[in-house]
């Protein structure tokens, strides 16, 4: 599973973009921005305008979680 390391709409707040002004300036939408705060993946192209307003590369923010250890074979 890959998942946000950090809050992104906090990073996003405390570079002066609140949820209002990313709105406002249609930077996103409502839909995206409850993508982000369900913790679900955004489009590239959002992704995108993520790492360009936070000044980061995307394995700054994104991290892969196994979901599991894989299946062993089963002893016979």
């Amino acid at each position: 599973m890959i998942k946000y390391k950090k809050d992104i709409i906090l990073a996003l707040k405390n570079i002066g973009y609140s949820t209002y002004k990313i709105r406002k300036e249609k930077i996103f939408t409502e839909g995206q921005l409850q993508q982000i705060r369900d913790n679900k993946l955004l489009t590239q192209e959002a992704l995108n305008k993520v790492c360009a307003l936070l000044n980061v590369q995307p394995g700054d923010i994104l991290e892969f979680i196994p979901d599991g250890e894989p299946n062993e074979p089963k002893s016979e």
